[in-house]
């Protein structure tokens, strides 16, 4: 049996089991996946320990998507953003460690048949899930602007962008961006605690927009439902978490994932 697993913290009420579960009985393999809270001050300890005891695979959520960095060789993708969310075991080296988040933003666009190559891309909020918005779009080929309540950490994220043509400023932008804009992420928690209020002002929406929320509970946010009266295409943060997971699936089975089998174990648990 392969043992697959998440380490943060908490781990509790994670949506990865269920949704890792069904694409093992639909895939028919032998594998199970299991939650982990390790000691934060021993995070490389616990990598080592995965690897040694023959476990087959980790996500990693909060607070360890940076931590565990020193104790992997990042992907390319992982050291850009500068987080890894999934780790993969078994070669001669130190663990792989990936960004999947990066491929939960691309194919939740796509699954909606939303091009981004050539298109203009507003990316509101600049920590971590923003990061990978960010870098996913850019680097897809879209024009990106990051704005974010603090200016200053917004442009040091376009700064790590630069190569990739990234521009940002403050909240104050989004006036002005949005209206012209094609794409808009929201990856900030706005939305999620206070299901009433939006990051994003309702009157700048548009029908020619595609809107991604990163929040996922609730799934029809404020910005989503301001979105669908505006006339756009609207993304709910589900999708985003249901294609990082798929991709970490496929990395670590080498099988195309079960997208339908995950996305209704997914959803039957929001």
């Amino acid at each position: 049996m392969d043992v697959y697993g998440l380490i943060g913290s908490p781990v509790e009420h994670s949506l990865s089991p269920p949704m890792h579960e069904a694409a093992y009985e639909a895939r028919s393999l032998d594998a199970r996946y299991v939650t982990l809270e390790p000691d934060p001050d021993r995070i490389g300890e616990a990598v080592a320990g995965a690897d040694a005891i023959g476990v087959a695979g980790l996500n990693v959520t909060v607070p360890f998507k940076q931590d565990v960095l020193p104790h992997v060789e990042p992907t390319a993708t992982a050291e850009a953003v500068g987080a890894v969310n999934t780790i993969t075991f078994g070669g001669d080296g130190a663990p792989e460690g990936h960004n999947t988040d990066v491929a939960g933003v691309v194919r939740a666009f796509e699954h909606h048949d939303v091009s981004i190559d050539g298109q203009s891309a507003v990316v509101v909020g600049a920590g971590g899930a923003g990061r990978a918005a960010t870098y996913a779009l850019a680097d897809a080929g879209a024009d990106t602007f990051v704005a974010n309540r603090t200016v200053e950490r917004a442009e040091e994220l376009a700064a790590d962008f630069s190569a990739l043509g990234v521009d940002a400023g403050g909240l104050g932008a989004l006036a002005e961006r949005v209206p012209e804009a094609d794409i808009l992420v929201n990856a900030t928690s706005v939305g999620m605690d206070a299901p009433d209020t939006s990051p994003v002002p309702a009157d700048v929406l548009h029908g020619d927009l595609a809107v991604l929320d990163a929040v996922y509970s609730p799934l029809r946010t404020k910005l989503l439902r301001d979105a669908a009266d505006a006339g756009a295409e609207t993304v709910d943060g589900a999708w985003m978490l249901l294609y990082q997971g798929v991709a970490a699936f496929e990395r670590w089975t080498g099988v195309d994932a079960p997208v339908a089998a995950m996305n209704e174990a997914l959803r039957g648990r929001l």
